[in-house]
């Protein structure tokens, strides 16, 4: 057998973003969540497209929303690629989704929490090395939590998850092994197979299951995502070599110019030594 990547927006939204497998995302929110407890009983999946109520704020889509048995809001998304404003992405869609559930003149009472939880395929925090942290507002100096916990932003680091089938024992390792590892394998391993949820998530994501339409969105999103990787790092080999060579400001500046369709403002000012400033100011004047 062969699986799809689920990893992909495509895959990741068909394996968790149905109906009919309400509880393959049942399963994996308890697991990412709750720490493999059986909190969550029931829920119901949303249309994860997010119009603005403000006119010019732009459109949001995420990949899966749903509404959980206990009235959170949870906001789910695959990141593979580490783009420019992604973090203040997070934020704002969750601000968005928690602002959004008010009509004009309701009382603020009815608010109920959200939830981010962001899974990247990239290393995010590296001031420490565990692969799911949580945030939640806190008073700076003290660290104590504010009175109500209504916006909470949690991230799964694939990268930081480095146990093997033999050494995964929880839901939330199961779970985190099958994003991590399904496009790898030939056949449903036995110890994440005894997971009902996670076994059916497996058969959704058989290659087999998929028409040739979907298979070509399939193959695209994955050609787009690896020309992406070899950009970046082409560009960064570049301006590295080039780096050396520097040895004045226009230099500097003909570097990131050549680099400005490829990597976001903060990788190039990191690249070429340029200041953050420099480089907005060069993409605006092109």
């Amino acid at each position: 057998m062969q699986f799809i990547n689920p990893r992909t927006d495509f895959a990741f939204k068909r394996i968790f973003g149905s109906e009919e497998n309400k509880d393959i995302l049942i399963s994996f929110l308890n697991g990412m969540l709750y720490e493999g407890k059986s909190t969550i009983k029931s829920l119901e999946i949303l249309n994860p497209y997010q119009a603005p109520k403000i006119r010019g704020v732009k459109d949001t889509y995420l990949d899966v929303k749903a509404v959980l048995d206990n009235e959170k809001t949870v906001i789910i998304e695959m990141q593979v690629l580490n783009v420019e404003g992604f973090e203040k992405r997070i934020l704002y869609n969750a601000a968005k989704s928690y602002s959004m559930q008010l009509e004009i003149g309701q009382d603020y009472a009815l608010l109920n929490p959200v939830i981010a939880l962001t899974i990247t395929d990239f290393k995010m925090f590296s001031n420490f090395d565990k692969a799911i942290s949580r945030f939640i507002l806190k008073e700076r100096d003290f660290l104590v939590d504010y009175t109500i916990y209504d916006l909470e932003l949690v991230f799964v680091e694939l990268p930081k998850f480095v146990k093997e089938i033999d050494e995964v024992e929880t839901l939330t390792e199961q779970w985190i092994y099958f994003l991590k590892s399904a496009a790898k394998v030939k056949e449903v391993p036995e110890k994440v197979g005894r997971v009902a949820a996670i076994r059916k998530a497996f058969e959704v994501a058989n290659i087999a299951t998929l028409n040739r339409e979907e298979l070509e969105d399939l193959e695209q999103r994955e050609i787009y995502i690896i020309d992406q990787r070899n950009a970046i790092k082409r560009a960064e080999r570049q301006g590295l070599e080039q780096g050396v060579e520097l040895g004045s400001k226009q230099k500097s500046l003909e570097i990131a110019s050549n680099l400005l369709d490829i990597l976001d403002e903060a990788a190039i000012s990191q690249i070429t030594g340029l200041s953050l400033a420099e480089v907005q100011k060069l993409k605006e004047e092109r």
